[in-house]
Formats: structure tokens, C-alpha cells, sequence
């Protein structure tokens, strides 16, 4: 690798154009319309859920909600193949039921059981699942950026033709590390997709306020990385983006920025009541570009499903996530053993 890198140092690598056209919205399938909406309902009820019992008492620590961006997380899951990796920061439930995780090990963990993903001592920000290929959940501010590179750099030293997803925010994109991976994913063409979902404040700062470059999709244009600005909000133009970034990838061509203009409906955290902007703002992202009522509209003009159908959907997933309440609440507490285990010493 090292090689490769003083190769590109020395100008033998071709140059790429970081100006990249964002390819329209796709024209989904009906499966496919169907497929989003269940995955992003699932999401939505599922971080409701969490919610609640955050507020109840039964999850502890922090706890950082997915509602409102289901559809960038949900799009990429479509444009990934098996054995691609995603890792992100902790706002990472959305993500870890994109990849298919188990409700019941997700909410269990959240509830600081036994048998949660990270037996109960990873709480909201700290689970995994190599099985998934998901590389967590992360607490520290950009980490997940650093991180998903060096994933990548395992996939390009193993020559697998997997691609990692790295998904970080607004907020993180002014973090150092962030920069020093971009430099080394450039150098030496790692196969890995920045996903900046940008949701427009970084805890409670607007990104005009904390951010002297707002066009996040540029922030590779000085190591020579291309990057689109994506509706974050329709999933049918994240998978079309997606799209584009992961062939780059996995041809070999080198990393890729998505900036995923989204919007998230609750505060940072469970802790933030988010007065930093007004009602009307939140109530607007709803009204006009809810990820969730964008595919429901269309499916009921298309007459793909009717209200009805879509009703016995909600009803179906507010059950899983009900159960997954019940079971999390009903679990067993880790056993005080647990405290020296999985612990470098």
C-alpha cells in the first residue's frame, strides 16, 4: 500500500473530477415502494418506541432518535451488496435495523440487557454486529469516519471488491480525523462512501452558524474526492445516488462524499428540546417532504396498495416493536461478572 501511495504522490494517478451531477430520482418497482416504506416504518415506530420508554425510565444514558431521516439510511441499504459494511456515529438505531438487526437485541441493548447486541454495557451508542456487518454506533464525535476508512482499507488490501459505508453529520464534518481519513482514502483509492446526512444543526447550531463551507458534498474537492448533494429526504434518490457512489467504489475509482440533505423532527438528543428553532419549521419538513408519507402518497395514486393495506402494515410493525419492548422490559440484567469482561487490561 505504501507503494500505491507514493505512486499517487507522484502523479501516476488519474485525476477525478470532484463536480459530480446528481442522477434524477429512480422510478422504484412496486416491491420496491413497498420494501422503503416497511423499512422506514419500522424505523419511525421503533424510535417512537424508544422514545417512550426513554421517557419511562427504562433506557438510560443518552439517546439519539432516526426520525425523519429513515430514507437515507434505508436508500443505501438498497444500493449495497452483501458483505458491504456500514458503521456510523449514535445516532445508529435506524442503521442497525436497516441492516437487519434484530429488534428484540436492539431495543434489548438500548434497555441495558443481557441479551442486547453488546450484552447490555453498550447502551444506545455502542452495539454491533459482525454478522450484519455492522461496525457500530460510536460515541466519539467523527470516529466512524476513521474507522469506515480503515474498513475500507481492509476490503482494498484483501482485493474482496467490498465497499464501506461511513456515515457521519453536519456536525462531525468539521472534526480533523475527517480530513485525515479523506487525505488517505484519496491517496490510496480506498473503496469507501462518506454519507454526511446532514440534518442542518450539529446538536443545536445551525450550519450557517458552525460551518464555513455548507456545501458539505464539496468538502472532498481538496483531495481530489467527488461528492453529490442528495434529497435526503426521497429514498428513491439516495438509491440513485447510492447507486452511482458504490460502482465508483467498487471499481477501484476511490472514495465518494453523499451529502444527504435531511431533517431530523426531534431534538439532538432525548435531553434537547430543540428551541433553537421554531414549530413551524418541524411541522413543514412534515407536511411537505416526509420520507414515509412521499411512498405512501405514491403507492395510493398508483393504486399499488390502498389505505387499508398500508394500515395492516403499520399495524403489523407496531406489533414487532411492541414485542420488542415487552421482551427488552422482561429481559435479564447482566450479571455483575460482566463488568471484567471484554475489558483490556
Amino acid at each position: 500500500m505504501a507503494g500505491k501511495a507514493g505512486k499517487k504522490a507522484a502523479g501516476n494517478s488519474a485525476n477525478h473530477s470532484t463536480v459530480q451531477n446528481t442522477p434524477p430520482p429512480l422510478q422504484f418497482t412496486k416491491d420496491q415502494e413497498l420494501k422503503a416504506y416497511s423499512d422506514m416504518l419500522l424505523i419511525r415506530r421503533f424510535e417512537e418506541k424508544a422514545g417512550q420508554l426513554y421517557g419511562m425510565g427504562f433506557i438510560g444514558g443518552f439517546c439519539h432518535l432516526y426520525i425523519g431521516q429513515e430514507a437515507v439510511v434505508t436508500g443505501m441499504q438498497m444500493a449495497i451488496g452483501e458483505g458491504d459494511q456500514v458503521i456510523t456515529g449514535y445516532r445508529d438505531h435506524g442503521h442497525m435495523l436497516a441492516c437487519g438487526m434484530n429488534p428484540d437485541g436492539v431495543m434489548a441493548e438500548l434497555t441495558g440487557r443481557a441479551s442486547g447486541y453488546s450484552r447490555g454495557k453498550g447502551g444506545s451508542m455502542h452495539m454491533f454486529s459482525k454478522e450484519r456487518n455492522f461496525y457500530g454506533g460510536h460515541g466519539i464525535v467523527g470516529a466512524q469516519a476513521s474507522l469506515g476508512t480503515g474498513l475500507a482499507f481492509a476490503n482494498s488490501y484483501r482485493g474482496n471488491k467490498n465497499v464501506s459505508l461511513a456515515y457521519f453529520g453536519d456536525g462531525a464534518s468539521n472534526q480533523g480525523q475527517v480530513y485525515e481519513s479523506f487525505n488517505m482514502a484519496s491517496l490510496w483509492d480506498l473503496p469507501v462512501i462518506y454519507i454526511i446526512e446532514n440534518n442542518r444543526y450539529a446538536m443545536g447550531t445551525s450550519v450557517t452558524r458552525s460551518s464555513a463551507e455548507t456545501h458539505f458534498s464539496q468538502r472532498g474537492a481538496s483531495f481530489n474526492i467527488p461528492g453529490m448533494s442528495v434529497d435526503g429526504m426521497d429514498v428513491r434518490a439516495v438509491k440513485a445516488a447510492g447507486d452511482h457512489a458504490v460502482e465508483w467504489a467498487r471499481d477501484g475509482k476511490g472514495p465518494f462524499i453523499l451529502e444527504m440533505k435531511t431533517y431530523r423532527y426531534r431534538g439532538h438528543s432525548m435531553s434537547d428540546p430543540a428551541k433553537y428553532r421554531t414549530k413551524d419549521e418541524v411541522q413543514k419538513m412534515r407536511a411537505e417532504h416526509d420520507p414515509i408519507e412521499q411512498v405512501r402518497q405514491r403507492m395510493v395514486k398508483k393504486k399499488w396498495a390502498t389505505e387499508d393495506d398500508l394500515k395492516a402494515i403499520d399495524k403489523d410493525i407496531r406489533e414487532t416493536v411492541g414485542k420488542s419492548a415487552e421482551f427488552a422490559q422482561a429481559a435479564a440484567l447482566p450479571d455483575p461478572s460482566e463488568l471484567y469482561t471484554d475489558i483490556l487490561v
